[in-house]
């Protein structure tokens, strides 16, 4: 059965941070317009800044849903599985938004995650208004193997003039065309 809790508590806390993958929900505003889930990793790239906030790093790649639908609505869910241990799903509802790496605010964020990896977009603030958690029961088992090294190092052998083209040119809008720069 699952439970609805008025923040994150330390128990939740360590959850989170124990998880080597997490899930991103977001759509864009109305009834039309693709709904769109990714999956995160990176250890590391995740903070709990406040029993009801967390925020995450936020990579240039093949696609910018979740920065043009928070534009567009501020909408998102964050969801971690447990492939290991006790079974559990937790749901972390809120409002997001994206701050973006030539914003002043990114580095007052920045200063909550060790070392960063090239290539960062934003970082995707989330204040939380709900969070929940369900059995997990059909969630399987999987073992940890360690996180992948291509992002990084992909990025890594780009000029900073070069990661900002890349996010403009390639990263400009949503599928459905929704933007996600200003400008």
């Amino acid at each position: 059965m699952g439970k609805v809790y008025q923040a994150i508590d330390e128990r939740l806390r360590e959850f989170i941070l124990a998880q080597p993958v997490f899930f991103v929900a977001t759509a864009p505003s109305g009834d039309s317009g693709h709904v769109n889930v990714s999956p995160k990793g990176l250890r590391g790239s995740l903070a709990v800044l406040s029993p009801l906030r967390v925020a995450y790093l936020d990579y240039g790649g093949s696609g910018a849903e979740t920065v043009a639908h928070l534009r567009d609505n501020g909408r998102i869910t964050v969801m971690f599985c447990a492939f290991d241990g006790p079974p559990k799903v937790l749901r972390l509802h809120g409002r997001g938004r994206a701050v973006y790496r030539t914003d002043p605010e990114c580095a007052s964020l920045l200063a909550h995650f060790d070392d960063p990896a090239p290539g960062l977009r934003a970082v995707v603030d989330v204040e939380v208004t709900r969070v929940s958690d369900s059995c997990g029961f059909g969630v399987p088992l999987m073992s940890y193997a360690g996180d992948r090294d291509l992002l990084p190092r992909y990025w890594e052998r780009r000029t900073d003039d070069e990661i900002l083209a890349y996010h403009a040119q390639r990263n400009a809008s949503s599928v459905d065309g929704l933007p996600v720069w200003d400008g």
